[in-house]
C-alpha cells in the first residue's frame, strides 16, 4: 500500500528537479538578451510596462499641480489674502495644500501594499482610478479652502495607491534586459507630468477667471481617462498569480505578455517564477508588512527604499516651488511660467541621459557620485541666495535648473530601479508601499515647513534654504557609500541568493552566484543533448 506513495514522491522529486533546471535555464537566457532583442521577444510585456508608466503620470501631475497653482495670481486671489500690494496664501493653507495630499499618499501607498496582494495589481488600479475621478471633480468645483483641501486629500490617497501598484507591476513583468530602462521611465513620468502642468499654466495662468487654475485640474481627466480605458485589458501580474497558486492563469498572463507557448518560453518563465518564490519562501513564511522587517528582509527593505527616501533630503522638494521662488526673485508671472517649462524640459533631458548611463555606469556609482555632485550644486545655490541683488537671486534660480537636470540623471532615476530590484519578490509591493509611505511622510514634513522658511511674510530665507539640504546631503552620501550594492544585470534569483548569503554591498558587482553557475551547466547539458 505504500508503493504508490513512494512512486508519487519520486515523481514529485523528478518534477521539482526539472522545474529547477527550467528556472535556471530561463535565468541564463535572460542574461543573453539585449534591450532591442528583449523588446522583439516580448513586445507585449514592453507595451504593458509603458502603460504602467503612463498611469504613474497621474501621480507626478497631481503632485506638481498642487504646488504650481500657488504661483497663479488668480488662485492666490481666490484662496488667499492681500499683503503688501499682492495676494498671498495663508501659510497654514499653503502647507495644508502641499502637506495634506502627501500625508494621504502615505495612507494610500500602505493601503495599496495590502490590497494589491489581496485583489491583485489590476483591480487595485481600477479602485484607485475611480477615486481619482471623484477627487478631480472636487478640485474642479471647489471655491473655498476647505473644499479644495478635501479634493487634494482624496486625490493624494488615490495617487498613493497608483504609485505603489504601478511601480510593483513594472518590476514584476519587465524582462531583465529592460529593467533598468523601464524603471528609469518611471522617473521620466515624474518629469513629463510636471512638464505638462507647466505648459498648461503657461497658457492659462494669466486668465482673469477661475479657469486660470481650473484648467490644470481639468487636464487630469485626460490622463485618468486613457488609463481607465486600457486598465480593463491589462494582464494581471504573473508573480501575483503564482503567489496565489493560480498557475493556469499565470501561464495565460505570461502568454499575453509575449512569452510564447510554442517555444516553451511560458513554461520556463513560470518555472523561474515558482522557483524564485519558493526559494525566498524558505526565508519568509508570511507576507505581512511585519515580514519586511524580519531576518534578511530588514536589510533589503532598508536598502531598497533608501534612495527613494533620501530624495527628500537632497533638495528635490524645494525644486517643486521653482515658479513661486522665481516670482519672489523678481521674474514676472509669465516669465516664471516659462522658467517652469524650461525646468521640466531639462529634467526630461536628464532622465533620457540616465537611460544610457544606468546600465553602463551602474546603479551604485550613478547614485553615489551623483549625490556628491548635487551637494556641490546646493552649496553654490545657497551661496547665491545670500546675495541682496536681483542678479544673485536669479543666479540661484539658474542653479535650481542645473540641480533638476543632474537630479534626473542620477538619484532621481536610480531610486525607482533600486526600489524594484532590491525588494524581495514576495514582499515587493509591500516594500514599495513602505518606501513610498516613508518618502511621502518626509514630504509632508518639508511641505509644511518650507512655506514658513522662504515665504516673504515668514522667515524669508529664499535660496538660502539650499544650505539646509546641502548639509543634510553629507550623511546621505556616507550611507550610500557603505550600504548601497550594485544590482545592474542581476536577475531576481541572483539578488535573492546574494542577500541570503549576506554578501557585502560593495562586493555585489563582481560576485559569481550559484544561480549563474547552475544556469550555465543546465544550458550546456541542453545544448549537448
Amino acid at each position: 500500500m505504500e508503493l504508490p506513495k513512494i512512486e508519487k514522491e519520486g515523481t514529485d522529486h523528478v518534477e521539482a528537479a526539472v522545474q529547477e533546471q527550467l528556472a535556471h535555464l530561463a535565468n541564463t537566457e535572460d542574461h543573453e538578451n539585449g534591450k532591442l532583442q528583449a523588446i522583439k521577444r516580448n513586445p507585449w510585456a514592453f507595451a504593458w510596462c509603458l502603460y504602467a508608466v503612463w498611469v504613474t503620470l497621474l501621480v507626478s501631475f497631481e503632485n506638481q499641480a498642487g504646488n504650481i497653482v500657488l504661483s497663479i495670481p488668480g488662485f492666490r486671489k481666490d484662496f488667499g489674502y492681500f499683503f503688501e500690494g499682492n495676494y498671498v496664501l495663508y501659510a497654514k493653507w499653503q502647507s495644508a495644500f502641499s502637506g495634506g495630499p502627501a500625508a494621504s499618499q502615505v495612507i494610500g501607498a500602505l493601503f495599496s501594499g495590502q490590497v494589491s496582494d489581496w485583489l491583485g495589481r489590476r483591480n487595485t488600479l481600477i479602485v484607485a482610478l475611480a477615486l481619482s475621478f471623484a477627487a478631480i471633480s472636487i478640485e474642479m468645483v471647489s471655491t473655498t479652502n476647505p473644499v479644495f483641501f478635501a479634493g487634494k486629500l482624496v486625490n493624494g490617497f488615490a495617487v498613493g495607491v497608483v504609485q505603489a501598484a504601478a511601480t510593483s507591476y513594472i518590476g514584476e513583468i519587465v524582462p531583465l534586459a529592460l529593467r533598468g530602462l523601464m524603471t528609469c521611465l518611471i522617473a521620466l513620468a515624474w518629469s513629463i507630468g510636471p512638464f505638462t502642468v507647466a505648459l498648461i499654466v503657461n497658457s492659462t495662468g494669466d486668465y482673469p477667471n477661475r479657469w486660470a487654475y481650473r484648467a490644470v485640474f481639468c487636464s487630469q481627466y485626460g490622463f485618468a481617462g486613457i488609463s481607465s480605458i486600457f486598465v480593463w485589458f491589462m494582464p494581471e501580474s504573473p508573480w501575483w498569480l503564482v503567489s496565489k497558486n493560480r498557475e493556469e492563469k499565470a501561464l495565460n498572463s505570461l502568454r499575453r505578455l509575449g512569452y510564447s507557448d510554442t517555444s516553451g518560453e511560458d513554461v520556463k518563465r513560470l518555472a523561474n517564477l515558482k522557483f524564485t518564490l519558493e526559494e525566498i519562501r524558505k526565508e519568509t513564511e508570511g507576507v505581512t508588512y511585519l515580514e519586511c522587517f524580519r531576518k534578511s528582509n530588514l536589510r533589503r527593505t532598508i536598502i531598497s527604499i533608501s534612495t527613494l527616501v533620501l530624495q527628500q533630503f537632497t533638495g528635490i522638494v524645494f525644486a517643486g516651488y521653482t515658479t513661486y521662488y522665481a516670482q519672489l526673485a523678481g521674474y514676472s508671472n509669465q516669465m516664471s511660467f516659462k522658467i517652469q517649462i524650461i525646468q521640466q524640459v531639462i529634467s526630461v533631458v536628464g532622465n533620457v541621459m540616465s537611460w544610457f548611463l544606468i546600465d553602463r555606469v551602474g546603479r551604485r556609482d550613478l547614485t553615489v557620485y551623483g549625490t556628491i555632485a548635487l551637494t556641490a550644486v546646493l552649496w553654490v545655490e545657497g551661496g547665491l541666495g545670500t546675495g541682496k541683488s536681483q542678479d544673485m537671486a536669479r543666479g540661484a534660480v539658474t542653479m535650481i535648473l542645473v540641480y533638476c537636470w543632474l537630479y534626473n540623471v542620477t538619484i532621481g532615476a536610480t531610486s525607482f530601479v533600486l526600489l524594484t530590484e532590491v525588494s524581495t519578490a514576495r514582499l515587493r509591493v509591500k516594500t514599495i508601499a513602505i518606501g513610498v509611505a516613508i518618502q511621502q511622510s518626509f514630504s509632508v514634513m518639508w511641505n509644511f515647513v518650507l512655506p514658513y522658511l522662504f515665504n516673504p511674510d515668514q522667515a524669508n530665507l529664499g535660496g538660502k534654504v539650499a544650505f539646509i539640504f546641502g548639509g543634510i546631503c553629507f550623511p546621505c552620501i556616507g550611507f550610500l557609500w557603505w550600504y548601497l550594492p550594485e544590482t545592474a544585470g542581476r536577475s531576481y534569483e541572483e539578488l535573492d541568493e546574494m542577500f541570503m548569503k549576506h554578501v557585502p554591498p560593495r562586493k555585489f558587482k563582481g560576485y559569481v552566484t550559484e544561480a549563474e553557475n547552475r544556469g550555465k551547466e543546465v544550458q550546456t547539458s541542453y545544448s549537448v543533448s
